[in-house]
C-alpha cells in the first residue's frame, strides 16, 4: 500500500536524523509554549539538502517533505497542510506519542543504508505534492516562482504525464489568471537569442500561438473565473496580438477567435457585476424567489444563521465556498470563543453530520430542512432540532386546488430549468471527483439536486397532511396529471421527483385513498413507473431520453450514479498511465447535460390567469416535511394498518 511505503520513508528519514543530528529533533519553546519533540521545516530542508546529489533545490526538497506532511508521516504542530521552509515546527508521527520509540542501533544502521533509496523515492513523487501544495494556496500567498512551477506545466503540456489525475484536475480548476498574466505576458514577447533570422522568427511565431491557444482554451471553458479575476488582461492581450498580427499573417486566424472570446467575457463580467447581491438564508427567500436565477459563484457571500444547543444563533456573512474551518472562525469571532468548537449539520429527524474543517460550502450541503450547528465537541448529544425544522402542520390544498395542472408544471419547469442551467459542467467534475480534494463548490449543482428531493418530499406531505380521503384522491389524480405535463415539457426530473413521491411508502400504502382513484389515473400511474423500472441499467428511461429533442431536463441523480460508478468502477491510472476510456465515459456523461441545454427551454406560456402570480411564488417556495418518520406517522394516522 503506498501509504504504507511513505509510513517506512518517514521511519527512515527520523532514524537517520535521530543518528546522526539528534540535535534537530527536540523541545522547543516559542512565545512562552513548549512544544515536544520537535523539527525546523529550513532545517529540515537544509538536512535533506545535504544527503543527496538528486536534491538539487530548497523548492525540491519543499516538495519532498509535503508528500510526508499530506500523509500525515510529518505533522506541523498547528495542523496546517503546507510545508514551509521557514522557522516553523514540525514533529514526525512516532514523536505525536509520549513514548517516542527511539531507534536500536540495527534500525539505524538499516535507516542509512536505504537512505538514499528512500530520497530517490521522495524526489520521483515530490513534485506531485508540490503542485497539489501550490495549487491549494490562496491566491495572494503564491510566489512568483510557484507562479512560473504552474505555467511552464501549462505550456509544456507533455510535461504533465508525470502528474497524477488529482493534481492535473487541480491545476485545471485551480488556475486564477490574474496571478499568470506577468508570466504569460513574459513569454508571449519571448524572443530567440540564437539561429539564423528565419529560426528566430519560427520560434517567436511558435512561442505566440502557443501561449494564445493557451489563453483561448481557458477562457472559452472556465469563462465565469475569469471575469471575476480580470477581464482586463484578456483586453490587453487582445489589443498586443491584433498588433502583432499586422506584422505575423499567420496570427490572424487565432485573433478572429481570440476577439470574440474577449467580448463575451466582457459582455458577461459587466452583466454579473450589475447583478452581484448577498445571498441570503438558504440562498434566496421571499420576493427575491421569484426573480430568474443566476449561478452562484465561489466568492459570492451568504447570509447565514448558525445556531447553538439553546437554538440560540448568530448570523455570519461569509462566501458560499467557505471551509467549515472558516465558518467555526465567523462565529468564533462573534462568540468570543473558538474553544475545541465543531460544526455540525442537524437534519430534522436528528440525525447529525459533523463536518471537517476542509469540508467547502457546507450550507449547500444541508438537507431540506436541515441547519447548521456549532458546539463543543462534548456537547454534540445535546442537540436537537429547532421546531421550525418539523415543517409545516397543515397543507396547502385550498389554494394548491385552484392552480390549474398545466399552470404549475410549466412553472416548475421553468423554475427547474433555471436551476439546471445555473449548473457549470465542472461541478459534475467536481461533485464525481470530491470537491474536498480540488476546494472547488458545486453549490448549483447542489441546489438542483436539492430541488428533486424538494419536490418528492412536497408530494409526500401534502397527500399526509390532507385528511379527507374524496380530497386525497383529487391530489393523488392532480399529481399524477402534474406529472403528465412535466413529461410533455419534458421535465423529467421534476416527473420522476412526483412519481417517486407518489411510491413512497407513506403513500403508496394508503389503499382506501388509492381504490377510488378512477382507472384512467391508475393507468397512466402505471405507464409512468414503468419508466422507473430500474432493471436493464433504467433501459426504460434511456430509451424514452434518446428519442427526445432538447431543451430537456433529465433525471439528475441517474446521471450522477453514471459518473459516480464510471469513477470508482475504473482505475484513473492503470500502469502509471492515465486511463483514457475512463475519461471519455465520464466526458459522455457530461456531453449529455451539454446536449440536453444545447436550446433554451421556452415553451407557449399558458394563459396568465388571476392565479398566475400565486403559482409562480408556489413551486419557488414548497413548504415540506423531510423527516420520513414523522410522514410515515402521519399515514398511519390516515389510514391506520388494517388489523
Amino acid at each position: 500500500v503506498f501509504s504504507e511505503k511513505i509510513l517506512h520513508t518517514g521511519k527512515i528519514l527520523r532514524n537517520t536524523i535521530l543518528s546522526a543530528a539528534p540535535h534537530m529533533i527536540r523541545d522547543r519553546k516559542y512565545h512562552l509554549k513548549t512544544y515536544r519533540q520537535c523539527c525546523v521545516g529550513t532545517e529540515l530542508v537544509d538536512w535533506q539538502m545535504q544527503q543527496n546529489s538528486c536534491v538539487h533545490s530548497r523548492v525540491q526538497a519543499v516538495g519532498m517533505w509535503q508528500v510526508l506532511l499530506e500523509e500525515g508521516v510529518l505533522n506541523h504542530v498547528d495542523r496546517e497542510t503546507s510545508f514551509q521552509d521557514k522557522y516553523i515546527f514540525y514533529r514526525f508521527l512516532d514523536d505525536e506519542r509520549e513514548d517516542a520509540p527511539v531507534p536500536s542501533e540495527e534500525e539505524r544502521m538499516e535507516s542509512h543504508e536505504e537512505l538514499q533509496d528512500t530520497l530517490l523515492f521522495l524526489s520521483q513523487i515530490g513534485p506531485d505534492a508540490l503542485m497539489r501544495m501550490i495549487l491549494r494556496k490562496p491566491h495572494s500567498e503564491r510566489t512568483a516562482e510557484e507562479l512560473e512551477i504552474i505555467y511552464e506545466e501549462l505550456l509544456h503540456i507533455k510535461a504533465l504525464s508525470h502528474l497524477s489525475t488529482t493534481v492535473k484536475r487541480e491545476l485545471a480548476g485551480v488556475l486564477i489568471f490574474d496571478q499568470l498574466c506577468p508570466v504569460l505576458r513574459s513569454h508571449y514577447q519571448a524572443q530567440a537569442l540564437q539561429g539564423s533570422e528565419q529560426e528566430k522568427l519560427d520560434y517567436t511565431l511558435n512561442s505566440k500561438r502557443r501561449v494564445i491557444r493557451l489563453v483561448m482554451k481557458w477562457a472559452a471553458v472556465h469563462g465565469e473565473h475569469l471575469q471575476q479575476e480580470n477581464t482586463a488582461f484578456l483586453e490587453e492581450f487582445l489589443r498586443a496580438v491584433s498588433d502583432d498580427a499586422k506584422v505575423l499573417p499567420a496570427l490572424r486566424d487565432q485573433l478572429t477567435e481570440l476577439e470574440r472570446i474577449v467580448k463575451n467575457n466582457a459582455e458577461d463580467f459587466k452583466a454579473s457585476q450589475k447583478k452581484r447581491k448577498i445571498l441570503l438564508q438558504q440562498f434566496s427567500t421571499g420576493d427575491e424567489k421569484l426573480q430568474k436565477r443566476q449561478p452562484i459563484k465561489g466568492n459570492d457571500e451568504i447570509l447565514f444563521k448558525v445556531y447553538c444547543c439553546d437554538h440560540t444563533y448568530t448570523t455570519i456573512r461569509v462566501p458560499v465556498a467557505a471551509s467549515a474551518r472558516e465558518v467555526i472562525s465567523a462565529v468564533a469571532d462573534k462568540l468570543g470563543s473558538a474553544e475545541d468548537l465543531i460544526l455540525v449539520g442537524l437534519s430534522s429527524a436528528g440525525e447529525k453530520t459533523i463536518f471537517k474543517p476542509n469540508d467547502v460550502s457546507v450550507f449547500s450541503t444541508l438537507s431540506i430542512n436541515g441547519r447548521l450547528f456549532t458546539c463543543q465537541t462534548d456537547q454534540l448529544d445535546l442537540l436537537t432540532p429547532l421546531p421550525e425544522q418539523e415543517g409545516p402542520i397543515s397543507g396547502s390544498l385550498a389554494s394548491f386546488e385552484l392552480m390549474s395542472s398545466k399552470d404549475v408544471a410549466y412553472h416548475m419547469t421553468s423554475y427547474d430549468w433555471e436551476l439546471f442551467h445555473c449548473v457549470h459542467e465542472l461541478e459534475l467534475i467536481y461533485h464525481t471527483f470530491g470537491r474536498q480534494y480540488v476546494k472547488k463548490t458545486t453549490v448549483n449543482l447542489d441546489l438542483f439536486l436539492r430541488r428533486f428531493n424538494e419536490i418528492q418530499f412536497w408530494v409526500i406531505t401534502e397527500v399526509c397532511l390532507c385528511s379527507q380521503l374524496n380530497k386525497r384522491v383529487q391530489l393523488l389524480k392532480k399529481f399524477i396529471k402534474i406529472a403528465a405535463q412535466c413529461k410533455e415539457y419534458k421535465n423529467l426530473n421534476a416527473f420522476f421527483a412526483i412519481i417517486m413521491g407518489l411510491s413512497n411508502p407513506a403513500v403508496s400504502r394508503l389503499s382506501q385513498t388509492w381504490e377510488k382513484l378512477p382507472s384512467k389515473y391508475k393507468k397512466f400511474y402505471g405507464e409512468f413507473e414503468n419508466l422507473m423500472d430500474p432493471t436493464r441499467n433504467h433501459r426504460a428511461y434511456r430509451l424514452t431520453v434518446s428519442k427526445l429533442e432538447p431543451p430537456i431536463i433529465p433525471f439528475m441523480p441517474l446521471m450522477i450514479k453514471d459518473m459516480t460508478f464510471t469513477h470508482e468502477g475504473n482505475k484513473t491510472l492503470i500502469d502509471s498511465l492515465v486511463n483514457f476510456e475512463k475519461m471519455r465515459m465520464i466526458a459522455k456523461t457530461v456531453k449529455i447535460v451539454r446536449y440536453c441545454r444545447s436550446r433554451t427551454f421556452s415553451p407557449d406560456s399558458p394563459l396568465a390567469g388571476k392565479h398566475h402570480l400565486d403559482v409562480l411564488a408556489y413551486v419557488r417556495q414548497l413548504h415540506i416535511i423531510d423527516n420520513q418518520r414523522t410522514l410515515t406517522q402521519l399515514s398511519h394516522s390516515l389510514e391506520p394498518r388494517r388489523s
